[in-house]
């Protein structure tokens, strides 16, 4: 009955890295599961690099057609589930079809990506940006690791900011006048 537990799990662990996720900030993400995980920020114009290993199971080994990492922005609307609006994708080849047998690295860099939106995650829709790597195989379907990260874009204060004034009511009767001390 063993031989069964082991039929339905993934033939090799695949793990993501950033080259500079040590020195990188952290901050908390909220999952779909309600579970909080720490993820990488990153902004706008940066190069995202990293390393994908790929390790096949004890005494295993993988025929896959081609490994591919991809940077994906996706927005997800909560009322259409499963069906994502991409709005940047890239792409980059990792290794051409073949076999793997032991533990393999794979260096990747995406250089400068432009990133025009920050992560969100509202009531009713989801803006994300992801790391997907796929190990393409004819039988028993590819295998998909996501490693998610955020992206926070900082823009510099408006260097003219004057109070602004508003005045409502009705004639004769009740005025009433508003004042902001910035416009901006």
């Amino acid at each position: 009955m063993n031989f069964l537990i082991g039929a339905f799990k993934p033939a090799c662990n695949i793990s993501i890295t950033f080259s500079d996720g040590k020195s990188r900030k952290q901050v908390p993400m909220k999952k779909e599961n309600g579970k909080t995980i720490m993820v990488s920020l990153f902004q706008s114009k940066e190069s995202i690099a990293g390393k994908v290993s790929i390790e096949p199971l004890q005494g295993k080994k993988i025929e896959h057609l081609g490994v591919k990492v991809e940077l994906l922005g996706q927005i997800e609307m909560y009322f259409d589930r499963g069906n994502f609006y991409d709005f940047t994708s890239l792409v980059r080849e990792l290794d051409v079809p073949g076999d793997i047998y032991e533990r393999k690295t794979y260096p990747f860099e995406f250089s400068t990506v432009e990133m025009p939106y920050e992560t969100y995650n509202g009531a009713n829709l989801r803006l994300r940006y992801v790391l997907k790597v796929t190990v393409s195989r004819n039988y028993g379907g590819s295998i998909v690791e996501y490693q998610d990260f955020m992206v926070r874009n900082y823009s510099p204060p408006p260097s003219i900011n004057n109070s602004i004034k508003m005045e409502v009511g009705i004639e004769d009767c009740l005025h009433i006048e508003f004042e902001y001390n910035k416009s901006k």
